[in-house]
């Protein structure tokens, strides 16, 4: 942030992860369907984190309709990523901040979503929720987001707690970065799809953001496995 001496960015498309997330508890929940109203919380990343910023606004730009029209209602009332952020993505803070959440909003009323960005805050989001007698026959899970695909959080996946994460092939960004200082070593043109996005406060940087994508129970052995990012006995 606010240096001159940054020339090129390679990354996912940090805005459309938000945007999957929002997706994600949007079909689980059957919004585009009518259903609602449904009560959610949201969680953000870290203040710190640049890319914290991209991934809530691009769950807000699917989720605000539903929640101006009451289709979705935070009881909370905390929005906005002054309120909703998480410090070094911490999986104890988020963990504290749902118990709080639940004491304080959920004495009589169900929490039916929650947006996470990151599979670390999920996992503790959850067992908060397991905590008050969620996760069970009698009062399933809530619809939980994630991101980054992370062995313990595909695990929750298949057991039918956490409901989505995002998956993003760091072998293609690394794939991506390495052509970018070849093209810069050998004075040519690095490759970038983005030179609108990345202000980094000084200039506009330009970009190469690559595609997530989201996985569930549905995708996960094809995405997962499939590609060879993990091996099927990692899941076991």
């Amino acid at each position: 942030r606010n240096s001159k001496n940054v020339d090129y960015y390679a990354t996912f498309d940090n805005f459309q992860v938000g945007v999957l997330q929002a997706n994600s508890i949007v079909d689980k929940l059957g919004l585009k369907q009518g259903k609602g109203p449904f009560n959610i919380e949201l969680f953000g990343g870290s203040p710190d984190d640049n890319n914290a910023f991209f991934f809530y606004d691009g769950a807000m730009s699917v989720l605000k309709p539903y929640i101006d029209s009451g289709k979705l209602v935070v009881r909370s009332k905390q929005m906005g990523m002054d309120k909703v952020g998480t410090l070094r993505w911490d999986g104890a803070v988020a963990q504290a901040r749902m118990d709080n959440l639940l004491s304080a909003f959920y004495g009589n009323a169900r929490v039916d979503a929650v947006l996470s960005p990151y599979d670390g805050l999920s996992i503790g989001i959850l067992s908060s929720l397991k905590g008050v007698g969620y996760c069970t026959a009698q009062q399933p899970c809530p619809v939980v987001s994630g991101q980054d695909a992370e062995v313990p959080s595909v695990k929750s996946i298949l057991r039918g707690e956490q409901s989505s994460t995002v998956f993003k092939d760091t072998r293609e960004l690394a794939k991506v970065t390495a052509d970018m200082v070849d093209a810069v070593v050998s004075g040519k043109q690095p490759q970038v799809n983005d030179t609108k996005t990345y202000n980094n406060g000084v200039k506009v940087v330009p970009s190469y953001l690559l595609k997530p994508v989201s996985v569930d129970k549905s995708n996960w052995e094809q995405v997962l496995v499939g590609s060879g990012y993990y091996k099927a006995a990692q899941f076991k």
